[in-house]
């Protein structure tokens, strides 16, 4: 929301005039308001990702609000610290030549450095640590399936006595919640195809740019600078729509919000709290109210 309010307006216009008429001060403030979004909007994906490896694969619900909390307001601070250069500006931002400033080729080892850094912090290495945490989900998943369809009731003692519930004198039958698991990995496995396709391009382009003369003076820089740029965008566009389509708190909520201006529309109910032990869940699931 922030991107889309702070930083495309700025862009529609320069990409319809054809050149950044707001000065270079504005510019390099834009430069530093974009990745700081971005890197931002990467932070939480990859803390909701880490979140997501310990339930499922470690079996370990640590991220309460409390954290949750810290974490968020850490990964703003990080990102701040890595954006806010941006804004003191630099010889080899091209306000001139593409929509809004953007890396441009230098010979300085420290320019270099700091694009190397913004591009690793931005996309490579969220990139790897997601890709691990999904890899794991995977296997995790898949060997649980496996293993589930094999010994169906002794794996569901076993998770009884751990409840405490050794005085039942039966086994029961207790099913995986798998639409539950399936349902939260693959609203986050879409939301990283979409990180991927969406900020691959244009941070591989900025690095590219950064260290090619040749690349940087092509007379479509600015066509590509754009295209890449708005798709960059596209991902902050496509994010809460995941989250309304996929996610029923998410959805619960916004249509909350709509009776507050749309009078018309009927109250809804509130919501449950998030369960204590989500993790519990990834084990047997059906039968809980037995706790």
């Amino acid at each position: 929301m922030l991107l889309a309010v702070l930083n495309m307006p700025f862009a529609l216009i320069t990409v319809i005039t054809t050149r950044w008429v707001f000065g270079n001060i504005f510019c390099r403030v834009s430069a530093m308001f974009f990745w700081l979004f971005v890197i931002e909007g990467v932070a939480i994906l990859l803390i909701i990702s880490i979140d997501r490896f310990l339930i499922i694969v470690q079996r370990q619900d640590k991220l309460n609000p409390y954290r949750a909390k810290f974490l968020i307001a850490v990964s703003w601070a990080a990102a701040f610290v890595v954006a806010f250069p941006l804004s003191l500006g630099n010889p080899n931002l091209l306000p001139s030549r593409a929509p809004q400033c953007v890396f441009g080729y230098t010979t300085s080892p420290g320019y270099r450095a700091y694009v190397i850094l913004v591009v690793l912090i931005s996309f490579f290495i969220p990139f790897l640590v997601m890709l691990y945490s999904f890899m794991g989900i995977l296997n995790t998943v898949r060997h649980n399936a496996v293993r589930i369809h094999s010994h169906p009731d002794s794996i569901c003692l076993s998770q009884a006595s751990k409840l405490g519930l050794m005085s039942l004198q039966r086994p029961f039958q207790m099913n995986i919640d798998m639409s539950f698991k399936t349902r939260a990995f693959t609203t986050i496995l879409i939301l990283f195809i979409v990180f991927i396709i969406c900020l691959a391009p244009f941070t591989t382009y900025s690095l590219i740019a950064t260290f090619n003369s040749h690349f940087d003076q092509k007379h479509n820089f600015f066509e590509i600078s754009a295209w890449l740029l708005w798709l960059c965008y596209l991902k902050s566009a496509l994010n809460p729509l995941i989250y309304y389509w996929r996610i029923k708190k998410f959805h619960d909520a916004c249509l909350d919000l709509m009776p507050k201006y749309f009078k018309f529309l009927p109250q809804l109910p509130g919501h449950t709290r998030r369960r204590i032990r989500p993790s519990a869940v990834y084990v047997c699931g059906e039968h809980r109210s037995v706790v």
